[in-house]
């Protein structure tokens, strides 16, 4: 490898040499360089140093929990940050499995046809109390389906702020934010590729590219990134259980000097995922007879097409001034043409077979996003503060035959899957146009050594405008979204931190782009939290830990009717109260454990329905699919220089599907193996098994009047074999 005559951007020369010898060294440990992850920005948001390594990174800066760029360790709050190449070590091909397996705390209540946006946090569920960012944009979720991003291959890190959040990135996100950040470009030469089959006819390719632009006599000052990755299966489940999807992501950065760079970026994501929506309880059981049917129709489809552009600036004038800018635009295209409902029908023998629904999605988000941050004093004490605006418009179209009650029934084996009416198809329903406005605002003050202040403010003010395609009634309804927080940072040690923070935030009605005219006199719920916690290294940072306490109620909560789906009612509050802990610890030479545990009780505090003219109460019940225990434990283990093998233990609680508390889903345990071959110091070969002991198990379920109608299964033991290398 030749080194350049001028490192780039003005860079050392020894620091420059530095990383191209820790880029080419055959010596490197996997577990913490990574050759396709040589990016975690730096001046001018050009990409040179390490990728975060395995662990829980509390040294490592991140922008999610701040935009200060503060550290975990330096943040009164709890923040989990998964490295991309952690992700992919561990066989976590998805960003489901990332965020469910190495975060805290987070489950998925994801269908394979609903996206990937339903998550579980801190007692709180689903994309309008989780909110999910790409690369910091917020995404505006339409009709409660979020399907980009999905693969961990461009993956740089996912950053998860746990807790209400909305000071940062405005209304829902009362449970959290994940943020998935992608790979950066770099000027180091970077290629890696891997190959995986398996079974279930599973077969992925990958490619992850990067280096720098243009003639050496002039310097480097183009960059760029580019990652492929493509999947596909025959699926587990049958029939319309197979899967296949794309996601492109390709980036150039342009720096004409140290203190200023421009990124421009594309992202492409296409999906045919699995056409499955569930398997139907016989007598509150899944027979093993029935475990891997599909009771879809024969010609089900689902696709979804999402493109990503944005462009980005950021300037550094001096030390203590940056200023960034990102203009960007998002296209999502998404078509279901399903049955998506199955319950057995005890007096028939029968599989009752409802919602036979076509829905087209057709949305545009493009907007803006401008903050600067200063360093600086304020009365003398050391300052930073950080001021921006957010403005966005968003385009949506639903097109749907929600008009089309058609229910049919088959035989529980030995059936006919049978075809969509003709009859039934789609057709235009309705469209929105949302614009958004936000102003943010963050500042940390430092009081003492050891003692720090952070505050935190955010006012968003979305207006929807609403037209019925049938009818052509329309309205229109303008919200004001408040957020901010207060916290305390003490630091004992300069590896230890003590915190406590307050935060007041906001979650919306519904799917704010998608609200109906019935939903639109409610009120936004609104949460508060109090968190404590501690945080710290230890071993000369062998041992990382965090440890938080913490108390969300919120009200004004938003359900739908229990027996009466389309209706929706704003009830009373609801609560959590729980504890979390997280460590990782390389506790002897060729041994790490890494794990977390979230122990939590969450309930309705008010919360009363008329059904069927009779007042109920589900005070004091637990909200449905949220767990009070989720644990995750991955053991590491280096048998010898060229051989590594992986253990991870995941257990999540017991789960009810109903407001009664009446349909129960069970608590599971799943064990997932990797054992790594490091053939050449360039390669590795992988071999991967989940649910090791294939265990039968829900991610979600239905009920209709407290009975459990179906469960969404989770894969059975299925293995893999990649094939990576570098070069």
């Amino acid at each position: 490898m030749s080194q350049p005559k001028n490192p780039p951007g003005g860079r050392s020369a020894p620091l420059y040499g530095l990383l191209l010898t820790l880029a080419a060294s055959p010596a490197a440990s996997q577990e913490t360089v990574a050759l396709d992850q040589l990016s975690v920005e730096g001046e001018g948001g050009v990409s040179l140093t390490r990728a975060a390594p395995i662990g829980l990174n509390l040294r490592t800066p991140d922008r999610t929990a701040s935009r200060l760029g503060l550290t975990p360790l330096e943040t009164p709050a709890s923040v989990d940050i998964v490295s991309g190449e952690t992700a992919r070590l561990r066989g976590q091909d998805t960003i489901a499995e990332a965020v469910t397996q190495d975060a805290t705390g987070i489950t998925t209540i994801a269908a394979p046809g609903n996206g990937n946006g339903a998550f579980t946090s801190r007692g709180f569920a689903g994309p309008n109390s989780i909110q999910q960012l790409y690369d910091g944009t917020r995404f505006y979720v339409g009709a409660n389906t979020v399907t980009f991003p999905f693969d961990t291959w461009n993956v740089e890190r996912i950053e998860v702020l746990r807790g209400p959040s909305s000071v940062l990135y405005g209304d829902g996100a009362i449970g959290g934010v994940i943020n998935v950040v992608p790979k950066k470009p770099v000027f180091v030469p970077i290629n890696t590729a891997r190959a995986v089959i398996g079974t279930d006819g599973v077969a992925r390719l990958a490619l992850d590219s990067g280096g720098a632009l243009g003639r050496e006599e002039f310097g480097e000052t183009f960059a760029y990134r580019l990652n492929v990755s493509g999947n596909r299966a025959d699926g587990w489940i049958r029939p319309e259980g197979d899967f296949r999807n794309l996601a492109v992501s390709a980036a150039l950065l342009f720096q004409p000097s140290p203190d200023l760079a421009f990124t421009v970026s594309h992202d492409l994501g296409y999906q045919e995922p699995a056409r499955y929506w569930g398997t139907p309880l016989v007598d509150g059981k899944i027979p093993d007879l029935i475990r891997f049917n599909n009771y879809n129709v024969r010609d089900a489809k689902i696709t979804w097409a999402d493109n990503w552009t944005q462009f980005k600036t950021e300037w550094t004038p001096s030390a203590d001034i940056t200023v960034r800018n990102t203009a960007y635009r998002l296209t999502s295209r998404r078509h279901w043409l399903d049955v998506e409902q199955y319950s057995y029908n005890r007096g028939t023998g029968l599989v009752d077979r409802g919602d036979y629904l076509e829905i087209y999605h057709s949305q545009e988000q493009v907007g803006n996003r401008l903050d600067a941050s200063v360093k600086g004093s304020l009365f003398g004490l050391p300052n930073a503060f950080a001021v921006g605006f957010d403005v966005n418009h968003i385009d949506f179209r639903h097109t749907n035959n929600f008009y089309f009650g058609q229910t049919t029934s088959v035989p529980l084996t030995g059936y006919d899957p049978g075809y969509f009416p003709q009859d039934g198809r789609a057709r235009p329903a309705y469209a929105t146009q949302t614009s958004q406005a936000s102003v943010f605002a963050e500042d940390r003050v430092i009081l003492s050594e050891k003692l720090s202040f952070l505050t935190g403010v955010r006012l968003d003010v979305p207006t929807l405008h609403r037209e019925d395609l049938q009818s052509g009634s329309q309205f229109e309804k303008t919200y004001q979204a408040l957020g901010y927080r207060f916290g305390l940072v003490y630091n004992p040690t300069p590896d230890s931190a003590l915190y406590a923070q307050y935060s007041f935030a906001t979650d919306p009605v519904n799917s704010l782009i998608t609200l109906s005219q019935s939903l639109s006199g409610f009120q936004l719920a609104t949460g508060t939290q109090v968190e404590i916690g501690a945080k710290g290294l230890a071993f000369d940072g062998a041992l990382e830990w965090t440890i938080a306490g913490y108390r969300i109620v919120k009200d004004n909560l938003i359900s739908a009717v229990p027996g009466q789906p389309t209706l929706s009612t704003q009830v009373g509050s609801q609560s959590s109260q729980g504890f979390e802990l997280a460590l990782g610890w390389q506790f002897s030479p060729g041994w790490r454990l890494d794990g977390n545990l979230a122990l939590l009780h969450a309930q309705y505090d008010a919360f009363d329905q008329n059904v069927g003219g009779t007042t109920i109460s589900y005070a004091g019940n637990q909200p449905i699919d949220v767990p009070e225990r989720v644990a995750n434990l991955w053991l590491t283990w280096d048998l010898s220089r060229a051989w590594t093998a992986r253990v991870g233990l995941q257990n999540v609680g017991q789960v009810y599907s109903d407001f009664s508390n009446t349909a129960r889903r069970p608590a599971y345990n799943l064990v997932n193996l990797v054992l790594d071959h490091q053939v050449t110091v360039d390669s590795r070969l992988s071999l991967r098994v989940y649910n090791l002991f294939d265990k039968v198990y829900a991610i979600s379920g239905n009920a209709v009047n407290g009975v459990g109608t179906n469960w969404l299964l989770g894969r059975p033991r299925s293995v893999e074999l990649a094939y990576t290398v570098t070069w």
